[in-house]
């Protein structure tokens, strides 16, 4: 009997004629997002991955990645200072929810201090500098269909301040169902499971597309300053606007030196010339502990990015924008898919005149979950015309480590239980796990670890100073 001859699979062509075929049918996105989308799934396709060899890499020189201490002071002439404020603006990656930290909408509209959201901090920031310089920084927020809606609604708040503010969208694609290579929305997936935002490496294309590049281009502005706007750190800096200016770089990446929370962050190296980011995911397995050690790789990425409008222009149009695929597999409803993303901190090579600023650890302050949030409401900081300062009397550089079990994992849950956030000034490092309460006035210094036991509510009563501390029960305290 005959063998049944086996169906050929797919040539990596066809698949591509396939999904373009598919592609064309979905109203909701514009031609520009399909080219987008089928051009990133064609690079995929055809393995186009760099491959990192090892033994080409090198570290960085001081002329690449520049110590912040050696930058010149910028001009003190309120005037020169100005002109140079009227050639930025501030973009911030606003596409996120606040999902993780159990909010609703954009997390860019979740509280961080005295009532004031990270876009109320941004807002503030922006105006204070607007105002005291006479200048005119606009503020862009890129969007994504989850966030577009919402902010909308929010910014209308912020209509009789001294600040222009943008809203764009960044692209839409469909995700991919991996089993046959279709787009999601194609099987009846409508919703909003069936698309994804392509990763912020997505913020170069959709500026062009949106029209948002040629209009601050034909204001006469020159950089755009990119940051996540959960990092309370990222404020617009004098300094290195002034040193970006002067030197006609067209692409800065502010890194800082790593501790080891951070030993899984992007890295800047030289290879075959270039200043470019090196994130784990290319790292060979031989190879993950040296990029991890804080001995070889010193520094990270803060994603904080200065860029030239101009070099956006020219390299979108040129769609010489070609960053490494970040492929992330999701499942909807039991349905194996893919998402294809790219990172803008990986556009770095394609950039003439590239460098890195090494900053301090002050210009990355993310809020990712509310051990965070712990941090930034404590008397670490104080909060100073929108900027969140740190308190000079924490005589450590580095923050305490913070811990806190699930039950402080939503935002809501995190401020029942603390009916204020304690004094940790001299606090090493706090662990908390179990159903713990906190009352008013607690200090914590040194290491403190507080675990109720399962089944049992762990009150701390008001007023209490817990220093170099286990705390298993109330008698403990």
């Amino acid at each position: 009997m005959a063998a049944v001859a086996e169906a050929p699979l797919f040539t990596e062509a066809e698949k591509v004629a396939k999904l373009q075929a598919a592609v064309a049918g979905l109203s909701q996105i514009s031609e520009n997002e399909k080219s987008g989308f089928i051009s990133l799934v064609s690079r995929y396709l055809s393995g186009e991955a760099q491959q990192i060899e090892w033994s080409k890499i090198q570290t960085p020189t001081e002329e690449v990645v520049v110590p912040y201490e050696s930058l010149a002071p910028p001009p003190e002439e309120l005037g020169s200072t100005r002109k140079l404020l009227d050639k930025l603006a501030v973009l911030k990656l606003n596409g996120g929810l606040g999902t993780t930290m159990g909010c609703t909408g954009p997390k860019s509209v979740i509280e961080v201090r005295n009532g004031l959201t990270f876009l109320d901090l941004i807002v503030i920031q922006i105006e204070s500098l607007n105002t005291k310089y006479g200048c005119n920084v606009p503020l862009l927020l890129m969007n994504s269909f989850n966030t577009h809606e919402d902010t909308q609604k929010i910014v209308e708040k912020y209509s009789n301040s001294n600040i222009e503010i943008h809203t764009f969208n960044q692209s839409q694609y469909p995700r991919l169902v991996v089993e046959d290579f279709t787009p999601l929305p194609s099987k009846g997936q409508t919703g909003k499971d069936g698309w994804y935002p392509p990763g912020h490496g997505d913020v170069f294309p959709s500026l062009l597309n949106s029209g948002k590049l040629d209009a601050l281009i034909s204001q006469g502005k020159e950089y755009i300053f990119v940051a996540n706007s959960d990092n309370l750190g990222a404020i617009v800096d004098l300094k290195i606007l002034n040193h970006l200016v002067h030197n006609q770089n067209e692409y800065c990446m502010e890194v800082t030196p790593k501790t080891l929370a951070d030993v899984k962050g992007g890295t800047l190296i030289s290879y075959e010339g270039r200043v470019q980011l090196l994130e784990i995911a290319q790292v060979p397995n031989e190879h993950v502990n040296e990029f991890k050690s804080i001995e070889k790789f010193k520094i990270f990425n803060t994603n904080n990015l200065w860029v030239n409008l101009r070099a956006i222009k020219r390299l979108v149009e040129a769609d010489a924008l070609k960053m490494e695929i970040i492929p992330n597999p999701k499942e909807v409803d039991g349905v194996k898919v893919l998402q294809l993303e790219t990172a803008a901190g990986a556009a770095i090579r394609f950039f003439d005149n590239a460098i890195g600023i090494n900053v301090p650890r002050s210009r990355f302050l993310p809020v990712k979950a509310t051990s965070d949030l712990l941090l930034v409401q404590s008397d670490l900081y104080t909060l100073v015309n929108g900027f969140v300062i740190r308190n000079k009397a924490r005589t450590s550089p580095a923050n305490p480590s913070v811990d806190l079990g699930p039950e402080f994992k939503k935002v809501g849950d995190f401020l029942s239980r603390f009916k204020s956030i304690p004094s940790i000034i001299e606090l090493d490092s706090l662990k908390v796990s179990g159903d713990v309460w906190f009352g008013v006035d607690i200090i914590l210094k040194g290491k403190v670890i507080i675990r109720a036991k399962p089944g049992q509510k762990l009150e701390v009563p008001d007023g209490v100073s817990l220093e170099n501390k286990e705390v298993n029960a109330h008698d403990d305290i």
